[in-house]
């Protein structure tokens, strides 16, 4: 039967059967997303997004990036029984989550859902969904993504390609039917999207964060709150942190279980210092030898070059670079020219010419050498001859 729509009537919407993924740069591991696939059955024109998982959270951040891409809202949108907005089935009165309820008003739309076990009754999207494995799925299952953002980045690029290839035996498009006779219809978006905010407790561990125990993830505050009782507010995006009414904190919404967020700003001091310790390389220490000077630049590289595994040296060049501290960038300098005439790279070596000020040899001979500093010849020399 060919079924007849309306223009800027109903938006149909479904979790596509197969999720798309991306690597997770610290881990390599490789991160599952459920994609959210919207269509406008009378044009056709369609929206596609991978989300972190499928909960009514998710579900609503994608249904108002939906209408913020249609540039308008529907009059009805018809989903299937999917448990996260109904949570009573019925042929005749599906009972709606109460997050969607409140997300239908904001908006001004209309709920339907289909009968169970009917996929027919959303056959568009369904065939969208089966087209958007071709068009999408199929173009980025070489690539590989490292988050969220970058994997829908690409989606949307290739989104945009599909709504705007010609329909077979047509001379239009999804997108120049959407625009032409459908977009001006719709209802004109709400001033806000729809945002479901969370408030919570919680109290500030040793370790200077708090945990949001949603999804067991760990937020840091500033260290000088630790044990002080924190008022939590989060939506799906942002992490807000609040102490007596007053914000300390914000962090960017994290979903990997038992990890951690933390800003350097909170840390204390001997903490941030053994962190940036730990960011120390090769690149660092070269940087830092080559504004004392040429040859401590030289004798580092040595040193970084000592051993097969670079990182063992690391010690030595935080030691030869506090000699620079202690005995100065003139002496150290000359140290490392005297030291690069030998075969031997290490802190001691350098340790040991400072200590002896061997490094300064060079310079009394060069001191005595010079012509200035040379007795004139005159009468009252006594040479080899007055000793015979």
């Amino acid at each position: 039967m060919r079924l007849t729509h309306k223009p800027a009537e109903m938006m149909m919407v479904d979790f596509a059967g197969d999720k798309m993924s991306y690597v997770n740069k610290s881990t390599g591991e490789l991160i599952a997303c459920p994609v959210l696939v919207c269509v406008m059955p009378y044009s056709k024109y369609s929206f596609v997004m991978a989300l972190s998982d499928a909960t009514i959270p998710q579900v609503i951040k994608g249904l108002n990036q939906c209408l913020q891409y249609f540039g308008g809202v529907p009059l009805v949108l018809k989903t299937d029984n999917m448990k996260q907005v109904v949570t009573k089935s019925c042929r005749y009165e599906p009972v709606f989550s109460e997050v969607l309820q409140q997300w239908a008003l904001h908006n001004n739309i209309t709920l339907l859902a289909t009968r169970v076990a009917k996929p027919k009754d959303k056959a568009s999207v369904e065939n969208e969904v089966k087209i958007a494995y071709q068009r999408i799925y199929a173009p980025l299952r070489d690539k590989v993504m490292y988050d969220i953002d970058e994997l829908n980045a690409a989606i949307l690029e290739h989104l945009k390609l599909h709504n705007e290839k010609l329909f077979q035996l047509k001379d239009h498009s999804r997108a120049q039917l959407f625009k032409q006779e459908e977009q001006t219809l719709l209802q004109p978006l709400s001033s806000s999207p729809f945002v479901i905010k969370h408030q919570v407790s919680a109290k500030v561990q040793r370790n200077y964060h708090i945990t949001l125990g949603e999804n067991y993830h760990h937020y840091s505050v500033p260290s000088d709150l630790i044990g002080k009782q924190v008022s939590v507010i989060y939506d799906t995006d942002n992490v807000e942190i609040y102490y007596k009414h007053t914000r300390i904190a914000i962090h960017r919404r994290a979903y990997k279980k038992h990890d951690y967020t933390t800003n350097t700003d909170h840390m204390p001091p001997d903490h941030l210092h053994y962190r940036e310790q730990q960011g120390h390389s090769a690149h660092y220490f070269l940087d830092q030898a080559s504004i004392i000077g040429p040859s401590t630049y030289h004798y580092i590289d040595r040193v970084l070059k000592a051993r097969a595994i670079t990182e063992q040296t690391y010690n030595a060049c935080k030691g030869i670079l506090r000699l620079n501290k202690q005995y100065g960038s003139i002496r150290l300098e000359a140290a490392c020219k005297r030291a690069l005439i030998g075969n031997v790279f290490n802190y001691r070596t350098l340790q040991n010419i400072l200590i002896n000020r061997l490094e300064q040899l060079d310079q009394l001979e060069s001191y005595y050498q010079n012509d200035l500093f040379k007795l004139p010849e005159h009468t009252n020399l006594r040479g080899p001859d007055a000793y015979q």
